[in-house]
């Protein structure tokens, strides 16, 4: 697993978009036990906190041990510094994973092996996400020009899976059909700004350049933003559900 998000964590945390309270209302009627949950790859712990309201422990894990000096703290919640494809906790002990925007930087077969050996029988795996946002059409274009042309050749080749949807990640569990979530926010150009800051492409740029991409396009973004406080903002929510069968 990559370690892309340890600098700048503290923006990490303020700026990543959150997931709907109908998407955990929906996992949480589709559970029957709700003893122990791992949210891997937690990052700021946004959504072990999610869970926490659920589940009677999460424990949450990083790879990077400043998002998680950053993580939003609560007593039922147990953050570890731990890879995805290899952890101490026992056999046969979660009744649900859930991954958020993190599964791509994974090796998948080490990854769902764990998942498998940890979890009980008939768990269930979540992997949610988010792609590329929408607010208008003129906003739009300024930031797939600058998602494509500007930082296009910073990205990791892993985002391949974020622009696909997640639809081409192998997945080896009796999926689950899900509804289509609404990922809405209302957000300053700040929050915008503050956003695109975080995205690993940006933070290659910016080390190999010595210069913030952002800056290229925030007057453009500025004049089309216009007089407005703030503006309606669109994630894709990315959504993989399914059963750990054991055999």
């Amino acid at each position: 697993m990559k370690d892309n998000f340890s600098a700048r964590s503290g923006n990490y945390a303020k700026y990543r978009p959150t997931y709907p309270d109908a998407f955990f209302d929906y996992l949480k009627a589709l559970q029957t036990n709700f003893n122990a949950c791992w949210d891997c790859g937690t990052g700021n712990g946004q959504v072990a906190v999610k869970l926490a309201a659920q589940f009677k422990n999460v424990y949450a894990t990083d790879i990077s041990q400043s998002q998680l000096d950053n993580a939003q703290k609560q007593n039922n919640i147990f953050y570890s510094l731990q890879p995805a494809e290899k952890t101490n906790f026992p056999d046969n002990f979660f009744d649900l994973v859930v991954v958020a925007q993190a599964v791509h930087w994974f090796n998948f077969n080490q990854f769902y092996a764990e998942v498998t050996r940890t979890s009980k029988n008939n768990s269930l795996l979540a992997i949610i996400g988010y792609g590329l946002l929408k607010i208008n059409e003129p906003i739009d274009a300024i930031i797939n020009h600058f998602y494509k042309n500007i930082i296009g050749g910073y990205w990791d080749k892993e985002r391949k899976y974020i622009d696909e949807n997640y639809a081409t990640i192998p997945f080896p569990f009796s999926e689950i059909k899900t509804p289509v979530f609404k990922n809405q926010f209302s957000w300053t150009l700040d929050q915008l700004i503050g956003y695109i800051g975080t995205w690993s492409a940006v933070q290659h740029y910016m080390k190999n350049k010595n210069q913030n991409p952002v800056d290229l396009i925030h007057n453009d973004l500025k004049r089309m933003w216009g007089q407005q406080q703030t503006c309606v903002v669109n994630f894709p929510l990315l959504l993989r559900l399914g059963h750990i069968k054991k055999t």
